[in-house]
């Protein structure tokens, strides 16, 4: 399934419809926090891998103990071979920066 979102709320719909197995998210939403997304999308999709893009001037806090992450953090600008890479599956060790 591919689908596309620019807001929190559009992009939850979408997962609670198709339950997909990837989720990439630009840290700027249209609506919404891409935190929040994060949150809700793993509760919604438990085994959902996502991969969340910010710039490297402002890379995404970690986030609080406890709380969902994202597998990946992809730092733009990057190369195509990087989102390649930030495909892979990871260990359990928390988000990965990638960029």
């Amino acid at each position: 399934m591919d689908g596309e979102a620019s807001g929190a709320t559009e992009a939850l719909e979408l997962l609670r419809d198709h339950q997909p197995g990837l989720l990439v998210a630009d840290v700027s939403l249209a609506e919404g926090s891409s935190g929040a997304l994060i949150a809700e999308a793993r509760s919604l999709v438990p085994e959902l891998r996502i991969i969340l893009v910010a710039p490297a001037s402002r890379p995404p806090p970690a986030p609080a103990e406890g709380l969902a992450g994202p597998d990946v953090v992809l730092l733009r600008p990057f190369r195509i071979r990087q989102f390649v890479d930030a495909l892979a599956p990871r260990g359990p060790s928390g988000p990965t920066p990638v960029g």
